[in-house]
């Protein structure tokens, strides 16, 4: 089960479709235009490009995506894309119905709004020594939606639904700023997820992920942590936040959940086993976590895969 899912704008009703294949509904605002793509039958080789900066998200059905940079991906519910002004897509829409459309929206952005963010972000809140900067990065342009990411990308569009006048602007506006600080916190976490064991000897963030993901299965101390990304326990937590979105404590709870999925699926351990080997230290939290962050009860989650 994917929590990370969007809430959508409401189906457009067959005859007011004016074309069957990528129907569009733009909704703009002083700094972004929402726009919601539709498409009701089987496509294939549809050719879309944005002459602005611009963030797809999955809303229902599957693309099939080619861009000029990149090979061929399956486009599914629960990820996004980024793409730079004037970046071709040619897509293939397999599974598209009248009764169930493929459905994505794109939020263009303006690159003013794009530039003050990262700029504020470098003078009030710098990252750490040797963690990289703040910036949307192009070459991580797939990324599965984190919760926070999807939140706020969910609220722009019920501020479009729902708010009046000028006021809406202003509302979009201050949401995007936090889309885009979660866009790159998100891109954040995929890329040291990814990099962590290549980087370790060079940077202190990987350094320390490295040893979180290494101990998984045992006690961490988190002063220990700190002391391996070259920080205070109080500074390292502050950083690790604004960087990756969310506290170390956090990240070690999802990664160990991860570890427990794996370990559901790969073996004959009881759900009791599971939670000890997994790093939980009670069976109730862990039970409680679980079903928080998959949805599901571990129990249920072993029987259905």
């Amino acid at each position: 089960m994917n929590k990370n899912l969007i809430n959508t704008l409401p189906d457009r009703k067959e005859k007011s479709l004016f074309t069957l294949v990528e129907n569009r509904s733009s909704y703009s605002f002083d700094v972004c235009e929402l726009n919601l793509f539709e498409t009701h039958q089987t496509a294939h080789n549809v050719d879309l490009v944005f002459n602005d900066f611009v963030l797809t998200s999955m809303l229902s059905g599957r693309k099939i995506m080619k861009l000029d940079s990149t090979p061929a991906f399956e486009y599914l519910p629960g990820e996004s894309v980024i793409l730079p002004p004037g970046e071709h897509m040619h897509i293939d829409f397999p599974d598209a119905e009248m009764d169930t459309p493929t459905r994505c929206i794109a939020l263009t952005i303006s690159q003013d709004v794009i530039k003050n963010t990262v700029n504020r972000l470098a003078e009030y809140h710098p990252k750490a020594d040797g963690w990289g900067e703040w910036e949307i990065n192009l070459a991580s342009l797939h990324l599965n939606n984190t919760q926070e990411l999807a939140d706020t990308i969910d609220r722009i569009i019920r501020i479009t639904k729902s708010e009046q006048g000028k006021v809406k602007d202003i509302m979009v506006q201050l949401t995007l700023q936090e889309m885009l600080i979660r866009l790159m916190q998100t891109q954040a976490r995929s890329l040291f997820e990814s990099s962590h064991s290549l980087w370790s000897n060079q940077n202190p963030l990987a350094a320390a992920i490295q040893y979180m993901k290494q101990n998984l299965r045992g006690k961490i101390s988190l002063d220990e942590v700190a002391k391996i990304a070259c920080m205070s326990r109080t500074s390292f937590f502050q950083k690790f936040k604004e960087t990756m979105g969310e506290t170390p404590s956090q990240y070690m709870l999802k990664e160990r959940i991860k570890l427990a999925q794996r370990d559901l699926e790969s073996s004959d351990k009881n759900i009791t086993e599971v939670c000890f080997s997994s790093g939980f230290e009670n069976l109730s939290h862990f039970i409680r976590a679980f079903k928080q962050e998959v949805g599901c009860t571990p129990k249920s989650y072993q029987q259905n895969n």
